[in-house]
Order: structure tokens, then sequence, then C-alpha cells
């Protein structure tokens, strides 16, 4: 599975993309002192634009001069731009290595990294952990697919500890990226529009992150998911390999018995009750294991561990309460971009539900849900440029569906058909592209149009 260690000409380095990823790789490639142009499609931010002028860095948008673009010696892509976009075929086919961010960033840097990934959970599990590495005292940042950019954290001084979230299209950019420990939360089908609608595809991007590890290095992952378990048979990884499994114990990993967390790794095994945790649910059990987990593996103390866990505040846009009015309350769950997200969202309602859905399909599988909207849903707001897909799933399954193509609209809409007692909860399984910049404004103008009812 691993690879030779490729080495990189920084002597001309050409960014595609002008956003957080980007312009991070831009100033980085600055700091280092390369000769770096940054080509946009469209306009830049205007933040942005002031960041690379404040540097004297080169740029274009609303086009891409391909005769400046082919005299590169590496290409940082931004993980939006598909493999197969044209221009990337093109300097592919020209012979120039195109590398994502997080690439760029790790070869400029041998200080600790851990990296987190999974369909579903990485960002609370990755700011779980910077919340434990913050109690700790570490000396740590905190990025990579939220917040800064790993290239931008670098530029802005060292740091013993780099924490990253990363996603399969950040990995699909490595070649010789290595965290010191990795962590694989669950693979479900997602992006399936960027990988051939091919699950095997996606998970073989995902296993990327272990890659280049050796056996100094670890990869915690989760036995209960056959996705995993199989690609790890097939790839065999050369890391440690740190199991954590909710549905039976381990002698060495995290397992649940007895409703309490045991991390059995070291001499002095981690356990908590799952009472004590702040963050509630199945999902979230797991991924306080994968937390746990890791903090053991750095050596922070039980106590300090436990700590975190009990005041950690959770995420905006995941399960975030937003308000309740009239005895109905209101749930930010716009994090939820695929069909998996959404079934744990579904399956932690406690109460009759009006359930707003929809936004870009990404070959979604709706059937997985069909049980619990029979069991909790008592009315669907759709939400979307094109609801057709979601109105032919869920049209038997109850009795009110209403179509709406703007936020205000489905949370008015979304009032009228609760009472009190029930929850309003916009958890949208799609993406947000075609009615809203990403799902961070989408949560927000729910949360804007909640608090103006």
């Amino acid at each position: 599975m691993s690879q030779e260690k490729f080495t990189y000409n920084f002597s001309n380095v050409v960014v595609l993309g002008g956003g957080i990823s980007g312009v991070g790789a831009a100033l980085l490639a600055s700091d280092r002192g390369y000769e770096v142009f940054l080509s946009n499609r469209d306009e830049l931010d205007s933040a942005f634009a002031k960041a690379l002028q404040t540097q004297n860095i080169p740029y274009e948008t609303g086009t891409h001069s391909i005769d400046r673009i082919l005299k590169a010696s590496l290409i940082v892509k931004s993980p939006g731009i598909p493999d197969t976009a044209p221009l990337i075929v093109q300097v592919t086919e020209a012979g120039i290595p195109v590398i994502s961010e997080i690439e760029f960033a790790a070869s400029h840097t041998a200080e600790t990294i851990v990296a987190v990934t999974g369909s579903n959970g990485k960002t609370t599990t990755t700011s779980l952990l910077g919340h434990v590495f913050q109690v700790a005292e570490l000396d740590y940042t905190m990025g990579g697919n939220i917040g800064k950019s790993f290239a931008q954290q670098l530029v802005e001084g060292p740091a013993e500890h780099r924490l990253l979230e990363v996603s399969s299209f950040q990995l699909d950019g490595i070649l010789n990226f290595k965290p010191h420990i990795a962590v694989l939360l669950n693979v479900t089908p997602d992006h399936l529009d960027r990988y051939d609608y091919k699950f095997e595809n996606y998970i073989d991007s995902k296993m990327r992150i272990a890659m280049n590890q050796d056996e100094n290095d670890f990869l915690v992952y989760n036995a209960d998911d056959e996705a995993i378990t199989s690609a790890i048979e097939k790839n065999k990884p050369k890391s440690t390999l740190v199991p954590f499994s909710m549905t039976r114990e381990l002698e060495y990993g995290a397992s649940l018995s007895n409703n309490t967390i045991k991390v059995a790794i070291d001499q002095t095994p981690f356990t908590m009750p799952i009472e004590q945790l702040s963050l509630k649910g199945q999902h979230n059990t797991a991924n306080a294991m994968a937390a746990a987990t890791t903090a053991k593996l750095l050596k922070i103390r039980k106590e300090t561990i436990r700590q975190s866990m009990q005041s950690f505040q959770g995420v905006e846009h995941r399960l975030e309460q937003v308000l309740k009015i009239n005895k109905v309350q209101y749930i930010n769950d716009s994090k939820a971009t695929n069909v998996n997200a959404t079934f744990y969202a579904l399956d932690s309602m406690e109460h009759p539900t009006v359930w707003i859905v929809g936004g870009v399909d990404k070959g979604n599988d709706y059937s997985q849900l069909f049980g619990l909207v029979n069991k909790h849903v008592k009315a669907i707001v759709c939400l979307g440029t094109d609801n057709s897909k979601i109105v032919n799933a869920f049209s038997g399954c109850v009795d009110q569906m209403v179509e709406t193509n703007s936020m205000e609209d489905a949370v008015r809409v979304a009032y009228k058909l609760a009472d009190a007692g029930d929850n309003v909860l916009l958890s949208p399984a799609c993406a947000s592209f075609d009615l809203f910049k990403n799902y961070e404004d989408r949560g927000r103008q729910f949360k804007d149009a909640v608090r103006g009812l």
C-alpha cells in the first residue's frame, strides 16, 4: 500500500482555486520563497484577494491562463476541482504533478500530524479532540477541512501537533502525506458523483489516509464498519491497528461494556460511563471512543480526557438546538450532507418531527431512511431547486409533503405544520450548492429564519 516518497520541484508553484485551501497554499508557497501564481475561475472573496495582494502574490480571476499554468513545476489543486476537469486532464497529460493543499503543507513540516476522516462525524470528532488538546494544554493547531487550512497554519508559526480533519477529496491529492495517528470513523456512500458512482472507489480514497504510515504510526478505525475492515484486509497498512467497537468487547482498542467506554491500549485503561458524555446518541459515543483512543495514544492523562468529554459543547450545524417556539424545538443539522448523517439525526428524534430535506443529490439512496421516516416524521418540507427524487422516495411515507425553494419559505411552512411538542429538523441529506454558498450558509439562514418567526 505504501509508495516511494515523491520529491517535488517547488520552483514554480501554480495554485488552482482561490478558496480557503488555495489561498493558504499560495501564502505558504510565497512564505517559503517560491515563485507562485493563483488562478481562480470565479471572483475571489475580498478578504482572500487582500491577503494575496498584501503578500504581492500574482493571481487571476474569471479565467485560467493555460499558457501560464502549463509553465508550472507543481500544481496545487483545491479539493472542489475534480480530477476529470478538462484543465486538470490537460496539465496531467503535460506531466505536471497535481497535489492537494494538505500534501503541499505536509511537505513543509515534520510536526506530529493527527488526521481524522470518515463519511460522518469527522468534524465532531476533530473538534472534540481539539477540546481535549486544549484542556491538556498541548501546543497544537486545528484545521484542514474545517477552519483554517493546514498551509495557512504553517505560515502562522510552528506547533507540536497539527490536528486535521481531512476529506476524501483532499486525500485524493496526496503522495507523501503521513499522519502519525490516522482516525477512520466510518465509510458510507457519499460523493459518489466524484467516484464514478462506485462505492469501492470512495473507500479506496478514504484508505489513502494510512497509505504512507509505518509501524511507528497508528490507525484508529471502526471495527464495526465492514467496508473499513475489508479495506484494511485488502490494503494491509503497515501502521499499528487500533480498533474501536460499539458491538463487542476488545482486548486491545476501545469498546463498550455495561454502557461504559473502555480504552485498553496500555497498562492503564481509560473508562467512562456514556451517561457522563456531553454528546448524546450512539454515533457520538463512537466519536468519543475514537477521540479518547487517540488521546490515550498521545499519552494525555485520563482525568483530562474525562473532563474534556464532559465539557465539550458540540459543533455548529450538527444537531444544534436553535430555539423552542410555541413548545416546538427547532434543530439545525445543516452539516448532514449525506443520507447516513441524516439517518443519525432522524434516529435521535424522540418527538414527532417536521423534516426539512433537499439540495444537490450526490447519488443518494433514500431507502435506508424509510423506517425512520415512518417512525418519527409527520411531515416533509422539501428545500431545493429539484425535489423530484425526494418526492418520489417519500410520498408513500408521510401524509403531508410541501415543496419550497427558499429557507424562509421552508421554515414558515414547517412552523405551520408543527404542533406543540414537535421538532422541526433541518437535516438535508444533500449538498447545499443549489440555493446556498455552503452548508454553513444554509444553517445560518435556517437559524435566522427561525429567529424571525
